[in-house]
């Protein structure tokens, strides 16, 4: 049987799934920068792989500008068979996970202050309750795509909104301004204040402005661990949450305003990960430990309901 070539005589090279999969990336973002950082490669990796994907077809998929990577008419025409693969490849990662056993690897997505501040050292006091699952804790303010793969769990501040997720409500975390003794024993007409450029649209964020109302804001930074640290050092102010500040030994919490915010903890997954032994095991750690700590979390308010 003859082997089909290329107009230039060679022998195609084999499709490979890889090769797609950075071309869904590069069509999708544009840039070779953004499709290498969402696929954790160097740019050139992504390039080299659209070239061979290029290769195989015999067809140009992209236009290479001065400005970005601008998908041909054939690029277009094969995009969506391209998604489809790749939803179909999800699909396929996800069932694989129904047959696994108690042992293997378990991402979990969650905000960055509480991955580190209070998950970590929970998880660590209950390691004997997944001892043969590695955890990999995703610090990250984004929402981790479950369809797609990029973990496992997510623990969220809101709802799940996209179509398929299953979440539950595990807890509610509280806030309330906290600052060194000696910040608070100004009077208040001279706080200084701290605030979360990440969080400029959150609900605390809105109230900490209403009570700053127009007195300094000495530092704005986009980490809650930065604006813990500012405070414990004696800058300023700030809104944070009790489960970060409460046990400090350098923060006091002020004892007026009251923050009325209190936001829901998710715990989030796709049902077909749901499935999984080792998933299920690790979301049942993960629901326990933060029942536990639903007073912790939800701060001195919650001390008379």
């Amino acid at each position: 049987m003859q082997k089909n070539t290329h107009e230039d005589g060679q022998t195609p090279r084999p499709l490979q799934w890889d090769d797609v999969r950075h071309f869904l990336a590069l069509a999708r973002l544009g840039s070779l920068s953004a499709a290498a950082r969402q696929l954790a490669v160097e740019h050139s990796t992504v390039a080299r792989r659209v070239d061979a994907l290029e290769k195989s077809l015999a067809v140009r998929l992209f236009d290479r500008l001065a400005k970005g990577w601008a998908l041909t008419a054939e690029g277009e025409a094969l995009l969506a068979r391209a998604a489809r693969m790749d939803d179909e490849a999800q699909a396929f990662a996800r069932a694989a996970l129904e047959v696994a056993s108690l042992q293997g690897v378990v991402r979990v997505s969650a905000p960055p202050a509480f991955t580190s501040h209070f998950l970590a050292p929970r998880l660590a006091a209950r390691a004997q309750d997944w001892p043969q699952i590695d955890l990999e804790l995703i610090g990250e303010s984004r929402q981790a795509n479950l369809v797609r793969g990029e973990a496992d769990i997510a623990l969220r501040m809101a709802r799940p909104e996209a179509p398929g997720l299953a979440g539950r409500q595990l807890a509610e975390l509280g806030y309330g301004l906290y600052a060194s003794a000696g910040h608070l024993a100004r009077p208040s007409a001279h706080w200084c204040f701290l605030g979360d450029d990440a969080l400029l649209r959150s609900p605390q964020q809105a109230w900490l402005d209403q009570v700053a109302d127009g007195r300094r804001v000495v530092l704005r930074g986009n980490d809650l661990t930065t604006l813990l640290h500012a405070a414990r050092a004696g800058l300023g102010v700030a809104a944070l949450p009790h489960f970060l500040a409460a046990d400090d030994p350098v923060l006091r919490l002020a004892p007026a305003p009251a923050c009325p915010v209190r936001r829901p903890l998710w715990l989030v997954l796709h049902p077909d990960v749901r499935r999984s032994p080792r998933v299920r095991l690790v979301a049942d750690v993960l629901t326990a430990l933060i029942e536990d700590a639903r007073q912790v979390l939800a701060g001195p308010m919650s001390a008379s309901e």
